[in-house]
């Protein structure tokens, strides 16, 4: 059964595909006053499900990782347990299936800078947040006048100087693995700073939606809070030739936050993409990511946090 389900209620767990424009978004986490992501979704399908009208409880949404304020995303994923004579109720008209018809209503009720564009049953074993192998965020600089796009203001940064691409590239190259990104993360009591970073590299794209603009990929299994931004700051500095290419990897080395990079706004991130195994190793995945990351994993280090401590995945950047 489901971790959100009622005892002794059939449920059902939905898989929502999603995309938002972060720019007046609290962030996703629901907080009191203000307007998140997951706030207004849930309130929707309160609304649409009809879940006070039976007494049920209002629906509950996890996230595959959580975002900041101001932070975009054009992949994200959720999921949410509904009871079985919710999901039987929102079954479409003339033919249509329950999926679309939720699609269909929700994109009736939502504002226009939060989009579901996917509803499925989720296979067995499915978690959005524990199930997932990767997250793929981008972030995108504008350092060219000519270049720069006032109907992009709220998803590309703007830098007045202009950038040496190779140079930041070669620095990201070098934080790429399993390290302690203590010196790149806000310390949060309790939770390690240990993660995979699977790739992190700096184009400038010739053709394409991002064609001009200075854009890094950056994708791990998981993130800690404010670790991509700051990972940019630190190649920006780079790539304005105010730090040697060796910086980056240089305060990765040092596991200290003292004198490191500048965290960069919010508004040019992007989560981009969440990757999942194939439907029978979706159990297995998320068993085997409950169990905490610990220090042993990359061996003793100075400052790292104890073995067998550690944070959930999916953190905001």
């Amino acid at each position: 059964m489901p971790p959100d389900a009622v005892p002794g209620t059939p449920s059902v767990r939905l898989r929502l595909d999603l995309a938002y424009d972060g720019t007046d978004f609290a962030g996703w986490a629901r907080q009191p006053g203000l307007r998140s992501v997951q706030g207004v979704l849930e309130d929707a399908l309160a609304t649409v499900l009809r879940t006070a009208a039976r007494d049920e409880a209002a629906p509950r949404l996890v996230v595959a990782g959580r975002t900041d304020a101001g932070v975009h995303a054009r992949g994200q994923v959720a999921h949410v347990d509904v009871t079985a004579v919710a999901w039987a109720a929102a079954g479409g008209r003339g033919g249509r299936s329950s999926e679309d018809a939720l699609v269909a209503r929700l994109g009736g009720l939502l504002p226009d800078d939060l989009v579901v564009r996917r509803v499925a049953v989720a296979p067995a074993g499915f978690d959005a947040r524990f199930s997932a192998l990767r997250r793929r965020y981008a972030y995108r600089v504008c350092d060219d006048p000519a270049g720069r796009d006032p109907l992009h203001r709220a998803s590309v940064l703007w830098h007045r100087r202009r950038l040496d691409v190779a140079a930041m590239d070669a620095a990201a190259g070098e934080l790429v693995g399993l390290h302690d990104f203590a010196a790149f993360c806000k310390p949060r009591e309790g939770a390690t700073t240990i993660r995979r970073l699977e790739r992190f590299g700096w184009e400038r794209p010739p053709d394409g939606p991002d064609a001009g603009l200075v854009v890094a990929a950056v994708q791990a299994d998981a993130f800690c809070h404010s670790m991509v931004r700051a990972l940019v700051g630190a190649s920006l500095a780079v790539g304005e030739g105010r730090r040697p290419v060796g910086w980056p990897a240089g305060l990765l080395a040092s596991r200290s936050r003292a004198g490191g990079a500048a965290v960069v706004a919010a508004h040019g991130l992007t989560l981009e993409e969440v990757g999942y195994p194939d439907d029978d190793a979706l159990a297995a995945r998320a068993d085997a990511t409950r169990a905490r990351r610990g220090a042993h994993e990359v061996g003793p280090q100075p400052g790292a946090a104890p073995a067998g401590t550690g944070a959930a995945p999916g953190g905001c950047c």
